[in-house]
């Protein structure tokens, strides 16, 4: 895996051949008096039979291995509740069953904030880390690929001097990664960019958050990848009950809180661009489809899960609000194949997508 921060990737081995053994003929045992340069010919004079051996040609090199990526997505999962611990076992199911010759069932999780209700931490040393991370996924030994969400800044998503602790925690954690408060990074074809959309949401307050041009750059600079996928809190469709960006919590008057940034961040740097938008912030479990030449996938279901509202009436290819769950994907070649587990382990929806 290629990490990007930013300044604040038969041969057979059997027997001899056994047609080819030495059967030596028994001597000459009849009378015949010939004389010593007797040169009757032998019985048998013909050329050895051409059993089509090597004809000069090269062979065909074997076709190159795949390239496959996977990993499970997730949201929201900062409770340590029994939910959060459930739909851990069940990733930990699933994923192991997913192992076959080409590797692991699952990489690493992208974990898509609001990490810690309701406040976020206080340091490295904060219990928290503990209780609502380090426990419940236990069991699980790839590593978490962290972002931000608006309670991972406070109750007021307004405090950054909070999530200085969860980067540092990456030096703690065996598990725990999050490079820097927004980052990318290359995991065989695929291009991953890990957003911190709180800060786009409040840069009316604090100012331009750097990631415009920082995703702009790094699309620019990456020319050999075949797939591009981002992953935030926030979602540009939903919906749930915070709904569309531009249009959040049914407030589209209201700045800042309609979300009205991160609706133009999506649209000027992320639709076309990036082939998959991953987030949470809504605790259910949706896949939008493509719309604007990405797909929208919501997954906050880690620990809890809240009602749909339908406000903004988009259509769906699938979606949950009676459950929490997981997505789990693999991108082979130019197939991405996703699937939406609950948190018993059941398959609930599978959607493949080719390039």
């Amino acid at each position: 895996m290629k990490v990007g921060t930013v300044n604040t990737a038969p041969v057979d081995s059997g027997a001899a051949d056994a047609g080819t053994t030495d059967t030596e003929l028994p001597g000459d045992t009849d009378t015949d008096t010939d004389p010593p340069d007797d040169t009757d010919p032998p019985e048998d004079t013909a050329p050895p039979e051409d059993t089509g051996g090597d004809t000069g040609e090269p062979e065909e090199p074997p076709p190159p291995p795949p390239e496959i990526v996977r990993f499970v997505a997730l949201g929201d999962g900062g409770e340590g509740n029994d939910d959060q611990y459930a739909v851990a076992a069940a990733m930990k199911t699933v994923c192991d069953a997913k192992d076959d010759e080409h590797g692991d069932g699952c990489s690493f999780a992208i974990y898509m904030g609001d990490n810690f209700y309701d406040d976020g931490v206080d340091g490295v040393d904060d219990d928290q880390f503990q209780d609502k991370f380090e426990l419940p996924y236990a069991d699980i030994d790839f590593p978490f690929m962290v972002v931000l969400g608006n309670h991972d800044y406070g109750i007021t998503s307004l405090e950054p001097w909070k999530v200085d602790a969860q980067v540092e925690y990456s030096d703690y954690s065996t598990k725990w990664t999050m490079p820097d408060r927004y980052y990318e990074f290359i995991e065989e074809h695929v291009q991953f960019f890990g957003l911190d959309t709180n800060a786009i949401m409040v840069q009316s307050i604090w100012g331009n958050s750097g990631q415009d041009d920082w995703i702009d750059d790094a699309i620019a600079f990456e020319t050999a990848v075949t797939w591009r996928i981002a992953y935030g809190h926030h979602p540009y469709l939903s919906n749930g009950e915070h709904g569309n960006a531009g249009n959040y919590e049914g407030t589209s008057w209201l700045p800042i809180v309609n979300g009205d940034t991160i609706q133009e961040f999506m649209e000027d740097h992320v639709c076309g661009q990036v082939d998959v938008y991953l987030c949470g912030h809504d605790h259910n479990r949706q896949w939008l489809g493509n719309t604007c030449g990405t797909e929208f996938i919501v997954a906050g279901a880690a620990a809890k899960t809240t009602d749909f509202a339908h406000r903004d009436g988009n259509s769906v290819l699938f979606e949950d609000d009676t459950a929490e769950g997981f997505l789990w994907v693999e991108i082979r070649d130019n197939v991405l194949t996703g699937e939406f587990y609950d948190k018993a382990g059941t398959l609930q929806f599978t959607h493949t997508i080719t390039k």
